[in-house]
């Protein structure tokens, strides 16, 4: 089974990607959906994900945040960020981060399904 976390402050953003990955994956996956980055970090090395997709614009703490407190501990998961923004400065700075697998504006699309999960 796939573990799959999901760190979007926007109920419906989340919504959509996992029911776009639940109808696209073939494989049964186990999600866990968090608003707030702070918390997603607090839990995350009880999850041990295979996925996480982020979002960088959020309240309290941002994805940005998120990836420079985030120590993987016995994880090999693929983070991608799952963002609104198409500012090149943003997809710039997260090529930087050697753990984020990708960048990928948001709606999450078949075409970016079928690239992760293959």
């Amino acid at each position: 089974m796939l573990t799959i976390v999901l760190i979007d402050d926007d109920p419906i953003s989340t919504f959509v990607t996992e029911k776009l990955i639940s109808k696209n994956v073939k494989e049964p996956c186990q999600f866990f959906k968090y608003q707030s980055a702070r918390r997603a970090l607090e839990e995350i090395d009880t999850i041990n994900p295979n996925y996480l997709f982020l979002d960088l614009n959020m309240p309290e703490m941002t994805g940005w945040d998120f990836l420079d407190h985030f120590q993987p501990r016995d994880t090999d998961a693929q983070i991608y960020i799952l963002s609104s923004s198409v500012d090149e400065r943003d997809i710039n700075k997260a090529s930087q981060y050697q753990i984020v697998r990708d960048y990928l504006s948001k709606p999450l699309i078949k075409k970016y399904i079928k690239n992760i999960f293959n």
